[in-house]
């Protein structure tokens, strides 16, 4: 059972990364976009939306920082055997 766990948590994970996280983007371009006073077809521009713009803007800095703290988790050991910094020191070590 436990190759089978193992094996749903990374389909899991694959999933909310490599789909989840470019719809929270396209989510984002989309807010920008109505924000910035577009509609989406190009022909007639509708009424800026401030709103929309900062929800825009905190998905891609959502997106942004899911990505730099994906890419620190994989060189943890790394930056820890270099540096001695721990940068997840709340969760377990292998």
């Amino acid at each position: 059972m436990t190759y089978f766990e193992s094996i749903l948590k990374v389909l899991g994970i694959g999933l909310l990364l490599g789909a989840g996280l470019p719809a929270v983007f396209a989510l984002g371009l989309v807010a920008f976009a109505r924000g910035d006073g577009s509609d989406g077809t190009g022909d007639a521009a509708v009424a800026p939306n401030p709103a929309m713009k900062a929800l825009g803007l905190a998905l891609f800095t959502f997106v942004a920082l899911v990505i730099v703290a994906a890419v620190l988790w994989i060189t943890r050991a790394t930056i820890i055997h270099h540096t001695g910094v721990d940068l997840f020191p709340f969760l377990p070590k292998k």
